[in-house]
């Protein structure tokens, strides 16, 4: 009988001790969460001011989409080995390190300020090199959020980390645009701050952030990055969803630089536009937490078609736009439907992804989404100097209507009832 009772006692533990905590009782998930906020927000404090500081160095919006590209090109050459590397490394070893890179690249900007030795080409490097950092702690971050969390608690972790990033918008964009309007190193130094703070958020973390690994034979570093395309390339659906995002960010990249440009057209000054990217943001977080909200009610196909067709329907009302307020109001319908479609087909994939793969499927998929970043951001930059805020907008119109058009008649997409 006390057998019985002890089996029962022990049961009931294991059960206890295999019941994942809610979120926002889980303290690593907290931190790591909010570290995010705070580097992400100071991010934005500096993505705002990057392109201001460089329309007042060269007046040339080309120049400043070649900066805003070169944060995004190192994922077109380091993803697929960055990605395998991640399966390999100390996750969190890795992600430290990022940190301490990036802290020492952005404090650069400040002092040379500061001094008065800033050059354009040291905003290319520093841009060139935050994105290559960016790599490697993306990939890690994402590919550790399944050790952190429950399986089961995906879908809402990921609405959260969408949010963070609107959350980061909505915070870091009008306090760049006061923070420069004060004096241009500000922006930049408050973004040293936050990778300091994300720094320290990750050495507070208890949880590993990747399974144990059994000790075996290493294979080829191509090997396992041809596995992970392989993987991919025989799923369908997400094939369908990498393409169709790759095409959104081609046309929508350079919304930001867009925004500016129509915003210096109607007088708005820095710290309007920091106050217009915050309304965006404050959209932003709405629309993700909308995200499962909506998905108890329709299905992934039917909130894919809306969002997608809103957006192209949308787009061409900012050439419409007389000023500030209405411009704002755009981009905030614009900004809540954006996370929509993202919380969606992130939970959808990740749900579908293998352990054991997580570094290399997310980093053949961001490879794919990615991809079309920096070419939209310098293509954007180029329009806008040499055929105008009209033209450019046409164009990203038009993209948008026909990829909402391909994702209407896409086989593998309609399929998805869930």
């Amino acid at each position: 009988m006390i057998e019985n009772q002890n089996q029962v006692v022990i049961k009931e533990e294991i059960s206890e001790a295999r019941a994942p905590l809610p979120l926002w009782r889980n303290r690593d998930y907290l931190l790591l969460w909010g570290g995010q906020v705070v580097s992400q927000t100071g991010s934005q404090v500096s993505q705002l001011a990057f392109p201001l500081l460089i329309l007042a160095l060269t007046h040339s919006p080309a120049q400043a989409g070649i900066a805003a590209a070169l944060r995004t090109i190192p994922y077109l050459f380091l993803s697929l080995p960055a990605g395998a590397l991640m399966d390999r490394w100390d996750r969190k070893k890795v992600m430290i390190f990022c940190d301490i890179g990036r802290f020492l690249s952005m404090a650069s900007i400040p002092l040379a300020l500061f001094f008065g030795h800033l050059t354009l080409i040291q905003l290319y490097l520093v841009s060139l090199l935050e994105g290559t950092l960016f790599v490697f702690f993306d990939l890690a971050e994402v590919s550790s959020l399944p050790q952190v969390v429950s399986k089961e608690q995906l879908s809402a972790a990921s609405a959260q980390n969408i949010a963070t990033y609107n959350i980061a918008m909505l915070l870091g964009s009008p306090l760049g645009g006061l923070l420069y309007s004060v004096r241009s190193l500000f922006p930049f130094l408050a973004d040293t701050v936050s990778y300091f703070c994300s720094c320290l958020s990750l050495l507070f973390i208890r949880t590993s952030f990747q399974q144990e690994r059994t000790a075996g034979a290493s294979r080829a570093l191509m090997t396992e990055v041809k596995e992970g395309l392989k993987w991919l390339w025989e799923q369908r659906f997400i094939r369908s969803l990498a393409l169709l995002l790759c095409g959104i960010n081609l046309m929508t990249g350079g919304i930001t630089l867009v925004s500016i440009v129509l915003g210096q057209h109607v007088h708005a000054s820095t710290v309007d536009l920091g106050v217009l990217f915050a309304v965006a943001g404050v959209a932003g977080v709405l629309g993700a937490l909308a995200a499962p909200l909506l998905h108890r009610r329709l299905s992934f196909f039917v909130i894919s078609l809306i969002t997608l067709w809103a957006q192209a329907l949308l787009a061409p009302l900012l050439i419409l736009a007389p000023n500030l307020l209405t411009l704002g109001a755009i981009l905030a319908l614009l900004f809540f439907l954006f996370p929509i479609f993202d919380v969606l087909q992130r939970s959808q994939r990740m749900a579908l992804i293998p352990d054991a793969l997580q570094g290399r499927i997310n980093s053949v998929y961001r490879l794919i989404v990615f991809s079309s970043n920096p070419v939209s951001l310098a293509l954007t930059g180029f329009l806008l100097q040499n055929a105008g805020t009209t033209f450019t907008i046409l164009l990203m119109a038009g993209g948008l209507m026909l990829l909402a058009l391909a994702a209407t008649l896409n086989p593998h997409m309609r399929r998805v009832a869930a």
